[in-house]
C-alpha cells in the first residue's frame, strides 16, 4: 500500500472546490452514477498518493480533470461496452426537467464530445483551458465542440 503524502486539509479543500466538477466530467463520460463516483474517488486517491505540486489553482484543476478523464476512459475500456445513461441518476442531482434532457442528450454522445461540451457550456471553461485539461490542441477542442453541437442538434431534431 502506498503511503498518503498530501495533508488531509488540502484534500478536503480540493474535494470541496472541485468535487462537483470532477463528478460531472466522470458522469457524462461513464453515464452512470456509481461508476462516476468510483472514478472521482480514484481521482482523489491519486491526488493524495502523488501529492503533486501545483503552480496555481488552474494547474490543480487541470490535473484533476485530466486524471478524471483518463480514469473514466480506462473504466470504459475495461467494461468493453458503451453504457446507457441512467436517467433516474440524473434526476437525483438535477432539479429541472430541461437540464435532465440536456444531460441525457450529452450522455448519448461519444465521450470525447460530451466531456468538452460539459467543460465549456456547463462549467464555463474557455477552449484554451479545456485543451490544457485534456491534453489536446485548442483547434481540436473547437472541432470537438462543433461536432458535439451538431450531434446534439441532430438528436433534438430527431426527438431524442
Amino acid at each position: 500500500m502506498q503511503e498518503i503524502r498530501v495533508p488531509e486539509n488540502n484534500v478536503e479543500k480540493a474535494i470541496k472546490e472541485y468535487g462537483d466538477m470532477v463528478f460531472r466530467v466522470c458522469f457524462v463520460a461513464l453515464k452512470n452514477e456509481a461508476d462516476a463516483q468510483d472514478a472521482v474517488q480514484d481521482t482523489f486517491i491519486k491526488y493524495m498518493q502523488k501529492a503533486p505540486h501545483f503552480e496555481n489553482s488552474e494547474h490543480e484543476k487541470a490535473w484533476l480533470i485530466r486524471v478524471a478523464t483518463n480514469r473514466s476512459r480506462d473504466m470504459i475500456k475495461k467494461r468493453g461496452r458503451i453504457a446507457e445513461i441512467e436517467v433516474e441518476s440524473i434526476k437525483s442531482f438535477v432539479q429541472n426537467e430541461e437540464a435532465v434532457s440536456v444531460l441525457e442528450a450529452l450522455g448519448s454522445l461519444p465521450e470525447k464530445y460530451s466531456v468538452v461540451i460539459t467543460l465549456h457550456y456547463i462549467d464555463g471553461y474557455k477552449v484554451n483551458e479545456i485543451a490544457e485539461f485534456i491534453g489536446k490542441t485548442p483547434s481540436a477542442v473547437k472541432m470537438r465542440l462543433q461536432k458535439g453541437r451538431k450531434l446534439l442538434e441532430n438528436l433534438y431534431k430527431g426527438g431524442l
